[in-house]
């Protein structure tokens, strides 16, 4: 495990890049490591290797391709020593609060005015952090077990770290898994979430918009109930959309991204109303990032008992991609993170503020202990 972070901060140290992530719910750590520092765009998804791609899908994604990945099991007891799991303080100025309020009051009207019926309002905070990048990264690995967990660093780009529990994508050869991610609350020992009629409105409008766009691009679409799922230190609800896939990948992405639950409804007006009253740019912050078009090997066999039959493998091309939430941008003096909540018509503003102060906490409980 030594010799994997040694290899991780050696491309650090010589400014290659690299993305090393562990998927939620598992113990093996993988990295993709450039052995030069050309900045690789995504032409049409075909590609194979890391994407990372901008919440403003007119700005080309980036890809590290997977000609070298390196993988190591990781055992969060043996090699943490402790965590920074518990409650962080988080100040704000006054300053920032009310610009966040205003924010949502100006999203709140456009949708009374019957512009949008939803937007997605966000705000970064700017923090300070003695911390080495890798440390960061395995802070994140021992804090947050169900979320997928990653630090991406291209010398041209810069550096970006998270632990988002959002599935965007995941596919199997033409198998397609998506999931219908909305609603916020604070999650308390011993204690089921209780969601009210807005939570469960908000997810059922992000349910019915994948299931919309997706209609005429997949057979045999299906939805689970909508339940609730813990990440962290949140609960939200979630439904798992299945699919077979008849278009391109890049149509299928086209059609998802962004999300209602990261942009709003109608997208493209929500998504020109966000890009023009927001007051920073979101960059790859909502964006998606992940594994596309790996190959992997799966084994054929009809029973457990039958071990030649074990001999037998097919090559699958397999894609995981998530969305970039709870994430931050890392810099030289310091760390950017990104923050923000579903804007609806019974929304409050004071409790729209809250939502993001507690999902900040994501991000800044690493950062700040």
């Amino acid at each position: 495990m030594n010799h994997f972070f040694e290899q991780l901060q050696a491309q650090l140290n010589n400014q290659k890049p690299f993305v090393v992530y562990r998927k939620p719910n598992e113990a093996v750590v993988t990295a993709v490591l450039q052995q030069d520092t050309v900045l690789h765009h995504v032409k049409d998804y075909q590609e194979s290797g890391f994407v990372f791609a901008p919440f403003d899908s007119t700005t080309a994604s980036i890809i590290i391709p997977n000609t070298t990945v390196i993988t190591s099991n990781y055992n969060v007891e043996e090699q943490t020593t402790s965590t920074v799991d518990g409650d962080v303080v988080i100040s704000s100025t006054q300053k920032e609060k009310e610009a966040h309020i205003a924010l949502v009051k100006s999203g709140v009207a456009a949708i009374s005015e019957g512009l949008l019926t939803k937007v997605v309002l966000s705000r970064s905070i700017k923090k300070t952090s003695k911390k080495e990048p890798l440390q960061l990264f395995k802070e994140l690995l021992a804090t947050y077990n169900t979320a997928f967990c990653y630090l991406w660093y291209h010398p041209k780009v810069g550096m970006w770290l998270g632990a988002t529990p959002e599935v965007l994508l995941k596919t199997n050869n033409q198998r397609l898994e998506t999931s219908s991610l909305a609603g916020t609350q604070v999650y308390k020992k011993g204690q089921e979430p209780v969601w009210g009629e807005k939570e469960y409105n908000e997810q059922d409008v992000v349910t019915q918009f994948i299931k919309k766009e997706l209609a005429d691009k997949v057979t045999n679409l299906k939805a689970t109930e909508v339940a609730s799922v813990r990440a962290g230190k949140l609960w939200h609800l979630r439904t798992k959309i299945t699919g077979v896939m008849q278009n391109n990948l890049q149509d299928i992405l086209d059609a998802l991204h962004p999300t209602p639950a990261t942009c709003g409804l109608p997208k493209q007006k929500a998504k020109e109303f966000i890009l023009e009253n927001e007051s920073y740019k979101r960059s790859f912050y909502t964006g998606f990032l992940g594994e596309l078009n790996f190959s992997k090997e799966q084994y054929r066999a009809k029973t457990k008992r039958n071990i030649e039959n074990r001999a037998y493998s097919a090559i699958t091309k397999v894609s995981n991609l998530y969305v970039n939430l709870r994430c931050a941008e890392l810099t030289n003096d310091a760390v950017k993170v990104y923050v923000g909540g579903g804007i609806t018509i019974g929304s409050n503003p004071e409790k729209e503020w809250e939502e993001t102060v507690a999902k900040s906490g994501t991000m800044l409980r690493i950062i700040l202990k």
